[in-house]
């Protein structure tokens, strides 16, 4: 996978209460990712920039939210995020990969 395509898979880190639990018990990671990504795509990006060894991959589609705005109904963009299972002794830190 080319470098380019591994910044186009992975939007980014999803904070939020249940992730942070996650990856302090389970050693689980939650990324935002692009909505035609692959569980494999999503694997060997996460292997490539982070270093790290993958163990399970799981996706969920998020539906956006239909919202009235000012000017009628509005709905907020579908996402999809990724559950990143690394394998035991493995770990990401945020702080040295962004360098």
């Amino acid at each position: 996978m080319n470098q380019e395509r591994v910044f186009k898979v992975l939007l980014g880190p999803h904070i939020s209460e249940k992730a942070t639990v996650l990856a302090d018990g389970k050693n689980q990671f939650v990324f935002k990712v692009a909505t035609d990504a692959t569980k494999l795509e999503v694997k060997k990006a996460v292997e490539q920039l982070f270093e790290v060894k993958v163990s399970d991959v799981n996706t969920v589609k998020v539906n956006g939210k239909t919202k009235r705005t000012m000017r009628g109904m509005g709905k907020r963009n579908d996402w999809k995020k990724a559950y990143i299972t690394l394998e035991p002794g493995q770990d990401i830190d945020f702080e040295s990969s962004a360098n």
